[in-house]
């Protein structure tokens, strides 16, 4: 095995879901991550800090370029339009993984400590959404209010988009749920 092979944090990442997949995420060791994807398991640990970290990889550019879509958007942007535009810069970063994604949801709703991972990343992006709404000038608790509501559309839209059976684009069903949120508000 080499030592520095090109490509091991991709075969590493497609290695761990295919053995996550076949096996489940509780029975996967990183030991058959590492021997699955042609590498060693202290090549596995360049990349992640744990075999959970694969299935978290990314968390921070997803963040980072919410944020950069929500700085840039229109200074006169009402505080969901500039959520919204976070919105479609998450459906750009996540939109062509589809069955990437799928798999994932489905290997992290089976596991208890995956699914609270989750969790804090969902926390921490209305955070990171939140904190660029008030560099924005929005007061509280609007920026909270609006940051928490852009990531139940999130929630909401990338769940309906993993599990409609039919292939729809992912900024689609983001602006279709962000409709439907102004809905029920105005009820």
């Amino acid at each position: 095995m080499g030592r520095w092979e090109p490509g091991a944090s991709g075969r590493l990442r497609q290695a761990a879901m295919e053995l996550y997949v076949e096996r489940g995420y509780d029975q996967t060791t990183v030991a058959a991550i590492a021997d699955r994807a042609g590498l060693t398991a202290r090549t596995f640990f360049r990349y992640f800090a744990d075999k959970r970290e694969v299935l978290f990889a990314g968390s921070e550019s997803l963040q980072d370029s919410l944020v950069a879509a929500l700085d840039d958007a229109a200074p006169d942007a009402s505080p969901m339009q500039a959520v919204a535009a976070a919105l479609d810069a998450a459906a750009d970063f996540l939109g062509d993984r589809r069955d990437y994604s799928r798999q994932r949801q489905s290997v992290i709703a089976a596991n208890a400590e995956l699914r609270e991972r989750e969790l804090i990343k969902m926390a921490s992006l209305a955070h990171a959404l939140g904190d660029g709404l008030r560099r924005r000038g929005v007061p509280e608790p609007d920026a909270s209010l609006a940051a928490e509501a852009g990531v139940a559309v999130f929630r909401v839209a990338f769940d309906r988009w993993v599990n409609d059976p039919v292939d729809r684009p992912l900024a689609q069903v983001m602006r279709e749920s962000l409709v439907q949120l102004r809905t029920v508000t105005t009820r």
